[in-house]
């Protein structure tokens, strides 16, 4: 069984902290943690400009939810030259200022081991974070066992998480093409702008962010319900009020990592 399999892995250790987003992943990550260790399995979400807004409110409720102690650290990703540049390697540099946040936080509390929610989809994608997490000795326990994100969902809802259906949220930088640089006052326009189109009723979205440009993507079913004048109108509106100048709304649904379909004429620059 999955989850007898996903407690085995989790019970190999005297102890964890897992990198807690509040995502499903993590989530169920944390939930067998918390059933397998106990008190020795401590969920932690770091707070950054690149987080979110309401997606630390949300972590908290899902922790509070699993039983699992809960704290948060502050990471300075922006302070990563290579982070900043956003190359291709932008999630190595992203996740090494994690990870070693991580690594001491787990030193000083004497806790043997440092999880993450990366499952077997992961592999399939462009994943440098995973780079960052293998020279941090960072553990992938779905990974281990080969849980992919449908049955991670499925195990999520068996156990009663309340993220098991929550649409995948990464990093505010992750709406920024590569190859722009990232800074604050991007971020916090990305993710005032993802809000007030959030706020018209629209669940699963990204606003990627081309200069004085936003450009929207939405769920195909979301995509649908916007096909007319008065909504394509709204969406604009919400776009503008964030300070972009210029929406453009994506005719083709929403596909995470779309971004990554141009890596090929970006330079690689992660650290060896």
């Amino acid at each position: 069984m999955p989850l007898a399999e996903l407690e085995a892995a989790v019970a190999t250790a005297d102890g964890a902290i897992v990198a807690f987003s509040g995502g499903v992943d993590s989530s169920l990550v944390a939930s067998v943690a918390h059933r397998v260790l106990g008190e020795r399995a401590l969920a932690i979400t770091a707070v950054s400009p690149a987080l979110a807004e309401g997606e630390l409110d949300g972590a908290r409720a899902v922790a509070r939810a699993i039983g699992i102690a809960h704290e948060t650290v502050r990471t300075d990703e922006l302070a990563r030259t290579g982070y900043r540049r956003n190359g291709r390697d932008r999630c190595y540099h992203c996740k090494t200022e994690l990870y070693t946040t991580l690594a001491a936080l787990a030193a000083a509390r004497d806790v043997g081991a440092v999880f993450s929610g990366a499952n077997a989809d992961d592999v399939g994608d462009w994943r440098p974070g995973l780079k960052a997490a293998a020279e941090h000795g960072v553990r992938h326990p779905l990974l281990e066992v080969g849980l992919g994100k449908e049955q991670v969902r499925r195990l999520a809802r068996e156990l009663g998480i309340p993220s098991a259906d929550k649409p995948a949220s990464p990093c505010l930088a992750s709406r920024v093409p590569y190859g722009t640089e990232v800074d604050p006052a991007t971020l916090e326009r990305i993710d005032l702008a993802e809000r007030a189109v959030r706020a018209l009723g629209y669940r699963e979205l990204r606003v990627r962010h081309f200069g004085p440009t936003g450009r929207v993507e939405l769920s195909a079913a979301d995509l649908d319900r916007a096909n007319t004048a008065a909504a394509h109108a709204a969406i604009d509106r919400a776009v503008r009020s964030a300070g972009y100048l210029d929406v453009e709304i994506d005719p083709e649904p929403f596909r995470s990592g779309s971004l990554n379909r141009v890596l090929r004429t970006i330079p690689l620059h992660v650290a060896s």
